[in-house]
Parts: structure tokens; sequence; C-alpha cells
């Protein structure tokens, strides 16, 4: 059995990133940010398939009005916000991570995972809409056999399958994909748009209808333009892919700083391109399509430039057309997949709240894909029933980013951005609210995701409380001095620092030398740690000595106490080739409370915890130090 396990789990871990600055750093084949711009782009321009068709929905004849808000919103928001985002968060975390200093220790990372709970509201909900929504494409179109008619459930979860299957096989298989898609599908869209538009000009009678309508349904250019922003939140799902254009940063080739410069390029040559086709797909669809086609069970709806892209070329070009639009729906969750890829482990394997194993890739497409399939069945793989979830988690995010960078310009002393980035979050704050009372059940399916990760964060913090958690060991001149000068056994006294004076240093000494009878010619230190952010997780322990009332201290700073001494320990033996020894008095009060201190502050009863860590950390008992309690 473990012989055949054994492969599959190489291949799962393959490319397991534990080392830090390698997950910053990404992974090691990069690629150009047009390419990267393909990847995110799937999802931000594959919303041509059905913006246009909820802006007309949401706006009537305002929808050209409505939508040239959304671009100018786009272009003057949004792409400024992130652009600023890219600058100051290079690694890929995104606002999240501009954030997460805002709020000291446990808040902090409850306030991350918060976050990260509408990060994968958004991301998930990306993945199941958009295949749901292929799926309407692939049953519209009129070549498509009947047995398949009714069965939107499968369908949607075939391509759930086939988008992880994708994943598994590597990342620049996914990029390779993407760049193909987004060519034909942008090719595609502008032949579309350029003969609808040539329609309109040779029908000018339809623009006049058009502007007869405004004027005598609304009284003033201002109302129209009162009413367009008051429809605008509906038309949110248009701003996605700027997150996940931040997210996938350390794919971009490049160092540092052409990385950000290769961002910078990607975001604002998606929100160009994207802005151009909305405001003519907009308006042609608007001009073109009657109002009852765009309407549940017409022929436009969810697809108004397919439908036109049948009406005016053709259904053998309309269904190249429909191929196209629903290859990019599908595969629209490439970008959310490669964001939530790139955004789990910068975050929850450093807090301790994720196995060790969500560091590589293929277990957590594995995941996501499960997740995937079982939010389409709770939905029916509805389009309209999952579009508040993902407009809340669009809007959470970009939010975010908006107040982050408002913080960061206001504290830089840049007053005019600082005033331009609050406007700003001030849209996106009424465009959320408005949103959430509009279409609440978005707040609850985001409310089940911060639920989800916070417990299972807490459960996995707990299950890995005893691991070694230190990375490294470093010690200063001095430190280095007092261990070389041990004689090779070294013998420590744990002690928790007061007042740190003599009398301090010689009762705790006296202690221990009747405690466990410690012979004088037996060289002690003394080890004291300082618990600093009992809410980290990992650590690299710099060890530093120092010399009070002639007694020799070995200080260092950690988030818990126990895990650290081991760490200590099991390095010290291997400089110095001997076991070394630790002493300690037993710790007062209830077993259970000393527990929850040391899971939330990193102390508790230290011995035990001390004596359990190493047991852990080192099977073979007579390599393992000793740990004396009295």
């Amino acid at each position: 059995m473990a012989g055949r396990t054994g492969p599959l789990q190489a291949w799962l871990l393959k490319g397991l990133q534990t080392d830090r600055k390698q997950i910053e750093h990404g992974p090691h084949k990069k690629h150009t940010w047009w390419q990267v711009m393909c990847l995110t782009g799937v999802d931000y321009f594959s919303t041509l398939g059905y913006q246009p068709g909820i802006a007309a929905l949401a706006a009537g004849a305002l929808s050209p009005l409505a939508t040239l808000l959304l671009v100018i919103l786009t272009l003057f928001g949004a792409l400024p916000v992130y652009r600023r985002v890219a600058e100051e968060s290079p690694h890929g975390q995104g606002s999240i991570a501009m954030l997460e200093k805002l709020a000291p220790q446990w808040w902090g990372k409850l306030f991350v995972l918060a976050l990260l709970g509408f990060a994968a509201t958004d991301f998930v909900i990306t993945m199941t809409l958009s295949a749901a929504d292929a799926t309407a494409h692939i049953l519209e179109n009129p070549f498509v056999p009947d047995f398949l008619s009714g069965r939107r459930v499968l369908v949607t979860l075939v391509l759930l399958a086939l988008l992880g299957g994708v994943f598994l096989m590597g990342f620049s298989e996914a990029i390779g994909i993407a760049v193909v898609l987004v060519g034909v599908y942008l090719v595609l869209n502008a032949i579309v748009v350029a003969v609808a538009v040539t329609h309109v000009l040779d029908a000018p009678d339809l623009v006049i209808d058009w502007q007869h309508a405004l004027t005598t349904t609304y009284t003033s250019p201002m109302a129209m333009i009162g009413l367009s922003l008051l429809v605008m939140p509906k038309l949110a799902l248009g701003l996605s892919g700027f997150e996940t254009g931040v997210a996938v940063m350390p794919i971009v080739k490049g160092e540092v700083q052409d990385r950000i410069k290769g961002t910078k390029r990607l975001l604002t040559s998606a929100a160009i391109i994207m802005s151009v086709f909305l405001i003519f797909s907009s308006f042609v669809t608007t001009v073109l399509i009657p109002e009852k086609e765009f309407e549940e069970g017409g022929k436009a709806s969810g697809r108004a430039l397919a439908f036109l892209a049948h009406g005016f070329l053709g259904d053998w070009f309309g269904t190249l057309y429909d191929i196209s639009t629903i290859a990019i729906l599908w595969f629209a969750g490439a970008s959310a997949m490669a964001g939530l890829i790139n955004l789990v482990p910068r975050y929850l394997p450093r807090y301790g709240m994720a196995p060790d194993w969500t560091r590589a890739v293929r277990p957590l497409v594995l995941v996501f894909s499960a997740i995937g399939f079982a939010i389409t069945i709770i939905f029916d793989a509805d389009v309209e029933a999952q579009g508040g979830a993902y407009a809340t988690g669009v809007l959470v995010l970009i939010l975010s980013a908006s107040v982050a960078v408002t913080l960061s310009a206001w504290r830089k002393g840049q007053t005019r951005l600082t005033g331009g980035f609050a406007a700003v979050s001030a849209v996106f704050a009424f465009t959320l609210v408005d949103n959430v009372f509009e279409r609440p059940d978005g707040v609850k399916i985001a409310f089940f995701f911060i639920v989800a990760i916070i417990v299972t964060s807490l459960v996995s913090r707990t299950t890995r409380s005893t691991e070694l958690r230190v990375t490294k060991v470093t010690y200063d001149p001095l430190a280095e001095q007092f261990v070389n000068g041990a004689c090779g056994e070294v013998h420590l006294i744990a002690n928790e620092p007061h007042e740190r004076d003599q009398a301090e240093y010689h009762d705790k000494l006296r202690e221990q030398w009747l405690n466990h009878r410690l012979r004088s010619s037996e060289q002690v230190m003394f080890v004291e740690v300082t618990v600093v952010d009992a809410s980290e997780f990992e650590t690299e322990l710099v060890v530093h000595g120092e010399e009070r009332f002639g007694q020799r201290i070995l200080r260092f700073e950690s988030p818990t106490v126990p895990n650290s001494l081991a760490a200590l320990l099991l390095d010290l033996r291997d400089r110095t080739g001997r076991i070394p020894h630790i002493y300690f008095h037993w710790t007062e009060g209830n077993p259970v409370a000393a527990m929850l201190r040391y899971l939330l502050f990193g102390g508790g009863d230290v011995p035990p915890m001390t004596r359990e860590v190493l047991r852990q950390a080192e099977p073979d008992i007579t390599r393992r130090p000793h740990v004396h309690v009295g």
C-alpha cells in the first residue's frame, strides 16, 4: 500500500513551497505581463458575455450612461487604487497585507481571515458562476443535442472538473490556454461590435428612437445621471479582475521593480480594453435589441452580444462566437483559481492555520474544485442566484483596497492623494451597502465562507501547536562565546524575566540547586524568552548573550515559549554534539487554563509542553534533550 501511495503523494506535493522567501518570490517559471494579463483577463473580459444584458435589465434605456459611469469609476477609481496596491504589495498579498498591519496580534489575524473569507467568496463564486454561465450559452445554442436539455448542473460540474484538470497539469499550461482564449475572444467581440456599429450607422432612426425614449422618460440630464448612479451597483460584476491582477504578481517576469511595472501595465491595459468594449457593447445592444429580449427567457438574456452575432453574422459565426464565449467563461475560473493558489499559501500556513500541504498547488486545486462542486449543486448552477455573492466579494475587496491606499497616502503625508482615494472609498462603500440591501444573499454566503475559514483555521492552529515552529536559530557573538565556553555540556535554567535584578537570579539559582541537586562544578546559563506576538506561528530565533550580576544569560523573543526552548535545545545539541539539559519548576494552576494560555498567549504550562514538542521533533529518545522539572 505504501508503495502505491508514495508516488501519488510525491505527485501531489510536487513544488511544495516551504520557504517563506520562495513563496514571496513565486514559482520559478515566470511570464511576461501581457501573458499574465490574459490569465487574469479570462475573468475580467469574460464579463462581456453577460454584462451588457445585466446593464440593460438594470437601467433600460439608461444602460449606456450607467455603463459609462462604471467605466469612469474603473479608470479613475479602481485602476489608480490597484496600481498603488501593486507598488506596496509586490509579493502578491494584495490589499489584505496592507490592512494586516493596522490591527495587532490576534485581532489582526481574525481581520485577515475575514477578508480572506470575502476573497474566497469572490474567487470561488467566480469559478462556479462563470461555469454556470458557460453552461447557459451551451444549452442556448441551436446546434446542441436535445439530451443535454435540463442538465445544467451536470454540464457545469464537467466544466469545473476540466478546469481543475488543467491546473493539476501545471501553471504554465493554464497561462498558455488563457492567451489563446483571450486573443480569440477579443477578436470575435471586436468583429461583432464593429458589425453592430455599422448597423446602427445604417439605421439612424434607431438612435433617434433611443434618444426619444430617454427624453420622454426622464425630465433632465441630471435625472438621468442620478438614476444611473443608483443602478450602477448592479453593474459591479464589471469590476472583477483587479484583486486577481495583484494576487498573481509573483508570476510576472522580472525582479521586484520590473514586476511592479509589469503589473501596472497589466492592470492599465486590461482596464482600457475592457472599458472600450463595455461602452460600445452597451450602446449597440441597447439600441439594436428589443427590451423584452433581455428579460428572463428572452433570446438575449445573459447573452446580448451572442444574440447580435447570430442575428447579423449567421448561426455558423454565432456558434463560433458561442464556443469562444463558452470557453472563456469556463476558463474565467482559472484566474480565480490562480488567485487562490497564490493567496492562500501567503497567509494561512504562515499563521499555522492550515496544514503544510496547502503550500503545494495540486492539493489546493483539489480542495477548491470540491468546494466549487458543492456550491454548484447547492445553487443548482443558477447564475442569478450566485450573482449577489459574487458582487459582494468583489466590492468588499475593492473597498478594502481603497481604504488601504487611503491610509497609506495619509501616513505618507500625501494630502491630495488621500482626498482622492477617500472619495473613491466612499463611492465603493455606497456601492457595497446598496448591493447588500439589494441582494443580501451575498453577505450570507460570504459569512459562511468566513466562519468556515475561521473554524478550520483555529482547528489547524490547535492541532499544529506542538510543532517546532522555528525556521532558524542564530547567535550574537556573546551568546556564541557562552555556548562555546560551556565545555560541550549545556545546562540551562529557564527563567521568566521580571525585575531581572540580582535577587531574582540568586533565588532562581538556589531554587534549582535545591530541586535538582545541581553540582557546583556544572556551569549553568539562564535562558529567558519574551513573548512579543503570540498570534504569529513561525519565527526565526535570534539569541542574544548577556551577563548580569555574574550570571550568563541567553535571551530571545518568540511567539511561544515551549516551542522556542525546544528549538534552542535541539540546535545546541547539534552544535555541541552533547545532549543539553534544561531545568524548570512546576507550574501551579488549572491544566486546562494553562493549555488555553499556551494556545492564545504562548506561555501556559511550559515544562510539559516543551517536553512534548521535543518528543514530536526528535523520536529517538537517546538524542532527545533532557527536561528536568522540580
